[in-house]
Formats: structure tokens, sequence, C-alpha cells
């Protein structure tokens, strides 16, 4: 199967990243979006962030009427870390999935030559730039210098600039303002269940 993955902290999940899923399932023909929210993002050690639980839940109901979008929990039953390239290995050496196309944002670009192993993460799958807006313009040559083949693997996706992010709905919370239409009904929903971001 051609398989696409959309991860991140997913703190809370919005309708950005469901149009980037979506718009990557489409133009790329891919069968099946894997979500998968990490458990503990190495870059976020020392920061704050809303348990995995909570998270998981939250992207369970954002994709439940999506029957080509699945849930894969396979970071949050981690300890320590999520990396990415121990995610791929997992994928390949338990689901067989091989040369996933790994969706990331364009301001996610920019910091990948301090993943851990990029240089053999390339190798195992292609990376896929969803352009966001305010994202730094970045000279893909001086990455290529870094990380080299890295030019080779960017598929470059052309979508509509979604001006959403999860820290952003987070400060709307605390300040008692309306976060509707930013995530899905069910989501909000369970946000104000949960008492989370307040």
């Amino acid at each position: 199967m051609t398989i696409g993955i959309i991860g991140g902290s997913f703190d809370p999940i919005h309708i950005g990243h469901l149009i980037a899923a979506e718009q990557a399932r489409i133009k790329l023909g891919l069968e099946k979006v894997l979500f998968i929210p990490a458990g503990q993002p190495w870059f976020k050690a020392n920061n704050g962030i809303t348990s995995a639980y909570h998270r998981v839940e939250m992207v369970r109901l954002a994709i439940s009427s999506n029957s080509d979008f699945q849930l894969c929990t396979i970071e949050t039953r981690r300890t320590g870390p999520s990396f990415t390239i121990d995610t791929m290995e997992e994928l390949k050496n338990e689901q067989g999935i091989v040369n996933p196309y790994f969706i990331i944002g364009s301001d996610i670009l920019k910091g990948f030559p301090s993943w851990k192993e990029p240089v053999k993460l390339l190798k195992a799958c292609r990376l896929v730039i969803v352009s966001r807006s305010g994202s730094m313009q970045m000279d893909l040559s001086s990455l290529e210098a870094v990380v080299p083949g890295l030019l080779d693997n960017i598929q470059l996706l052309d979508m509509p600039v979604i001006e959403i992010s999860s820290s952003d709905i987070r400060g709307k919370i605390a300040k008692g303002e309306s976060i509707r239409y930013l995530v899905p009904a069910a989501v909000q929903q369970y946000i104000v269940e949960h008492f989370l971001y307040i």
C-alpha cells in the first residue's frame, strides 16, 4: 500500500492537520494516512505537554469520519523520547510499511538536520513538505550540505495555507476565546469536557 504518515504532538489536533493529510492523500494517491501522536516529543522534553491519553483520544475523534485516515499509537506505547527514525523502523518491522510519505510542515524542515539520524531517515521515507504561512524561506542547498540526499527526497505539496497552530488554539482557550471551526466539533467538546488548556 502507498501510505502517508502525519505525526506530531497534536496538542490539540486541528483542521490544518486534517486538510494537509487529505490533500496529501488526494494529490499523492495515498491509500491510507496514519496519524501518529508523539509519545514524548524529543524537542519538547522540557515543555509541558498534555497527556498522551488525551491527545490520542482527540485524534481518534478528529479522524473518525474519514475511513482513509487511521490512528497509530506506536509512539505513545513506547517509553522515552519519540524519534521518527525509530517509528519508521518499527512500522517496517511490525507492519511491513516501507518508504511511506512522511508529511511535515515547511516550518519543521529547517530543523530536520537536528533530528536523530536524518540521513538514515531519508532512506526510510519520502518527505512531503506542506507550506505554512510565516515559515522561514530556506536555502535548500545549505540543508543538502548538512543532510546529503535531502533534495532528492523532498516533494512539495501545493495546498491552501491554513494559518492555525496548536499553540494558538491553546492560547485562545486559556483566554476564554472561541476555537469553533479551528478544531472538529467533537474535539472542541472533548476539550471542554476534560478542562484542557485552561
